[in-house]
């Protein structure tokens, strides 16, 4: 586990997944992992990330068999989140993330009772930093030329727990 607070951990993950749009959306089912794309609702993230979907879905079906999830991000860096699904009803939230795209897309409206958001609560998330390609290679040559591992001294990949979050005394 990384060294930081809970604050400090979910600024570093915001940081790095707010300009990547979509995420990998992996759900558990029949014992396998199926995963697809999915668009992350427009909000900050607080530990807690949001998607839209529908019922008559699979991946709805998913959730409810089994709600842990992961969420995998792509861009200048990698994050990949893991945590616990629930499906919201809440007809304000779906309001507040409702957009004629989204109307298009799934070829109804946000009062659809068939319409349900996706609240993921993040409890781990491992992230490897690539924007900087100078530090890259730097910390990669001191691997190779030292006795260190890329663990011991290096930001570019590191794991944060969110549990502190919701209480839990893990």
């Amino acid at each position: 586990m990384a060294d930081k607070s809970t604050q400090e951990a979910i600024e570093k993950v915001k940081e790095l997944i707010k300009d990547i749009e979509v995420a990998m959306f992996t759900t558990i089912s029949n014992g396998k992992a199926v995963s697809r794309p999915m668009q992350t609702q427009e909000t900050e993230f607080d530990g807690d990330l949001w998607f839209m979907t529908m019922k008559d879905t699979a991946k709805y079906q998913e959730i409810l068999q089994n709600p842990t999830v992961n969420l995998a991000y792509s861009g200048k860096s990698y994050v990949s989140i893991s945590g616990t699904a629930e499906i919201s009803e809440d007809l304000e939230k779906k309001k507040e993330f409702w957009n004629p795209i989204l109307g298009k897309l799934l070829e109804t409206t946000y009062d659809d009772p068939n319409v349900v958001l996706i609240k993921v609560s993040a409890e781990t998330a491992e992230y490897w930093e690539t924007g900087n390609k100078l530090k890259s290679a730097a910390k990669f040559v001191k691997k190779l030329t030292t006795k260190e591992t890329m663990d011991e001294d290096s930001d570019l990949n590191e794991t944060v727990e969110f549990d502190r979050l919701y209480g839990s005394d893990n």
